[in-house]
């Protein structure tokens, strides 16, 4: 998938854990793990505006787009 999400590193950048995250952002853990991990296929503006609003960063700070080689 060319879409990458970098959660991950914005989470460690921010030592935010996903417990903390997901009850600031008000979504399960299981639906934010995945999110992290990148098991899902779409994600809700809402929920990516939530997000950028408790890491404070953009979307393009947690989504990245890698060209097929």
């Amino acid at each position: 998938m060319p879409i990458i999400l970098r959660l991950d590193r914005v989470m460690a950048d921010r030592k935010i854990t996903l417990n903390e995250l997901a009850a600031r952002v008000g979504i399960s853990n299981v639906n934010l793990s995945n999110i992290k991990t990148g098991k899902v296929s779409a994600i809700r503006f809402s929920t990516l505006e939530a997000i950028c609003d408790v890491l404070d960063c953009q979307p393009g700070d947690i989504l990245e787009f890698e060209r097929a080689k």
